[in-house]
């Protein structure tokens, strides 16, 4: 048999011929040896328009572009302000995607909203300047209600004051603290010819008025008591919005004092902040001073009430003898109240008469506060020996001064 395999010699062909060579294919050229083909280099890439890379944007947030794609996109967001926006926001939410991450909300964001809505909303009925603290602050303290589940109406809260001597507390439930902001609060609504929810034979003091709420089997254990409060709250916002010029001299009664309207509505500020504090603290909730303006307004009004305070433990001989009696509305012997921060500002005290005049030339002392402090210290929340930062003068006026600021405080 003739093949291949026995030297390529098969019949007919030039392998028979005598003394043809054998078939043996040649050596070949090494690859490095050979030239390139004739071949164009591929053109560039035709690049994306705008519509397409905007397009794509939620597909790179996702990370699902191809890697060609992935460089078009970041290349034109380096060059495109409305794109690069867009994409940081879709970026942004695809991160609220992931299963692993903590949905709750940061527990400063509503308080933030609302302080802006409240400084932003324009009113069609316009509220007094005078009773703005009072709706903010009933406005903040009703935003924390909202928030708190069930069982947190029955948290424990510790109401703390200072008798005139010492600091005293009383121990009641967040619903309990509502209770009393609504029974005092009627003090004010029965001013306005407003239903008094204590009832018409309630006394006018406010420790008489709450001790009557607590001891009565009517006391509300739940959150039920947030709506009767809220809507008293608005009615007398309402009603002194609408009640046009001169209502703000109303006079309120407290049993043993009065106070006209305005400053009542900001004594209910006052007290409705430093309780919706007492509940943040014992619930755990994050809680804000006033805004600075409401603020400034509530120790205006403390400073304004020191000379008579200062006066009343003197009678009581609580305090030191006046030095330098003058008739009414003359300058007298004075403590600078100097308070810091938002709200701060300067006040001069009489010491010696509550009809005399506090004067910077007669002044004998000083004292220097943080604004919040000194609203702690009226709020009977501070020792009066712990609570001045900074102390000059006087040193029997400066303690007069800051036993009588925490007399201010009451349940």
């Amino acid at each position: 048999m003739n093949g291949p395999l026995d030297g390529g010699r098969g019949p007919g062909g030039p392998e028979d011929m005598p003394g043809a060579a054998p078939r043996i294919p040649g050596p070949r050229a090494a690859g490095d040896d050979l030239s390139p083909p004739d071949v164009l280099p591929s053109p560039p890439p035709e690049p994306l328009a705008h519509g397409v890379l905007k397009s794509l944007l939620g597909a790179w947030a996702l990370a699902a572009c191809s890697t060609e794609e992935t460089a078009a996109v970041e290349e034109h967001l380096t060059g495109c302000a409305p794109c690069a926006e867009e994409a940081l926001r879709l970026r942004d939410a695809v991160g609220l995607l992931h299963t692993d991450r903590d949905l709750d909300l940061d527990p400063l964001l509503r308080s933030r909203v609302l302080e802006n809505c409240l400084g932003r909303r324009p009113p069609r009925i316009p509220v007094p300047a005078w009773a703005g603290a009072y709706d903010a602050e009933t406005a903040r303290l009703d935003a924390l209600l909202r928030d708190i589940g069930d069982s947190e109406w029955h948290a424990p809260v510790r109401l703390k004051w200072f008798d005139g001597e010492a600091k005293v507390s009383r121990r009641t439930t967040v619903a309990g603290v509502i209770g009393h902001l609504m029974s005092v609060d009627g003090l004010v609504a029965s001013a306005l010819g407003l239903g008094d929810p204590a009832g018409p034979d309630a006394p006018a003091s406010p420790a008489e008025r709450t001790e009557r709420l607590w001891s009565s089997g009517e006391r509300p254990a739940t959150r039920s008591v947030r709506v009767p409060w809220r809507e008293q709250g608005h009615a007398l916002v309402r009603t002194v919005s609408f009640a046009g010029l001169g209502v703000e001299q109303l006079s309120v009664s407290y049993g043993d004092f009065a106070l006209p309207l305005q400053d009542a509505m900001l004594d209910r500020a006052f007290e409705c902040w430093v309780h919706a504090d007492d509940i943040a603290a014992a619930v755990d909730y994050p809680y804000e001073p006033p805004a600075g303006a409401h603020l400034h307004r509530m120790i205006d009004l403390a400073a304004r009430l020191l000379p008579a305070a200062l006066a009343a433990r003197r009678r009581a001989g609580l305090a030191g003898p006046a030095r330098h009696l003058v008739t009414a509305g003359s300058p007298g012997r004075s403590l600078h109240l100097e308070v810091e921060g938002a709200g701060g500002g300067h006040w001069y005290i009489a010491l010696d008469s509550p009809a005399a005049v506090g004067d910077p030339e007669r002044t004998v002392a000083q004292i220097a506060l943080d604004g919040v402090e000194f609203c702690q210290l009226v709020a009977g929340h501070v020792p009066p020996a712990d609570a001045a930062a900074g102390q000059d003068g006087d040193r029997e006026a400066v303690r007069d001064v800051l036993f009588a600021a925490a007399s201010l405080s009451r349940l």
